[in-house]
């Protein structure tokens, strides 16, 4: 886990060349959870001892319902068991990170666009921050053929299906990221989180889930 008071999780992109995304992808400065200490009501995919951000403790909260709207709003996913989270588009910034939003119910987008004909939608979220469980958790309970939608700021509804889900520990990422983050190949939507065993230092959690859905 990155230093105390810096409670932003980034996510590292190596750019290739005149600034094209060679695809190379890996998770630095922490994880895509807020630490926090691992009780009944942990996130699934989460193991090992985690220190609360401040005062909150798992065992003060009640487990986190997941909250489905009536109708999805303008700019969110809908990710496959019906949580919702909405989007934040970010870019690669001069160290080379692109950042997450703090809490759990904002998530970044990266790269292609919704209607692009290839390339990937990259979405990625927190799986839990500051003692709350976050929508990306349920990721961890994603399967092939699950329903995702996106609608965008306009208010056009993008359907996916679930084609594959992966699970690879921070370590294997980068040798694996251009195939599942990068531009080139089909177009497809890749959501992603961080899970596993909670390990602290650089790392936070050790594994990243990554769901990868294709156009319906």
């Amino acid at each position: 886990m990155t230093a105390p008071k810096r409670r932003r999780w980034l996510i590292a992109l190596v750019v290739a060349g005149a600034l094209a995304i060679a695809g190379v992808f890996g998770v630095v400065a922490g994880t895509l959870g807020g630490g926090r200490e691992v009780a009944a009501s942990a996130p699934r995919g989460t193991t090992g001892a985690q220190p609360a951000p401040g005062p909150v403790q798992a065992a003060d909260l009640p487990p986190q319902p997941v909250q489905i709207p009536a109708g999805q709003p303008p700019g969110t996913v809908k990710l496959p068991q019906g949580g919702t989270a909405e989007l934040v588009r970010k870019e690669v910034d001069r160290s080379g990170t692109l950042p997450v939003p703090d809490g759990v119910d904002e998530a970044t987008w990266w790269g292609a666009g919704l209607d692009a004909p290839d390339g990937a939608t990259v979405l990625a979220g927190h799986v839990n921050w500051k003692g709350s469980v976050g929508p990306f958790e349920e990721l961890w309970e994603s399967a092939a053929d699950q329903p995702v939608t996106v609608v965008d700021d306009g208010g056009r509804e993008y359907r996916y299906r679930v084609s594959e889900v992966v699970t690879v520990s921070k370590e294997e990422l980068p040798a694996r990221a251009a195939e599942l983050f990068g531009q080139g190949g089909p177009h497809r939507l890749v959501l992603v989180t961080c899970g596993g065993r909670y390990v602290g230092g650089g790392l936070g959690y050790d594994e990243n889930r990554i769901v990868v859905a294709t156009p319906a």
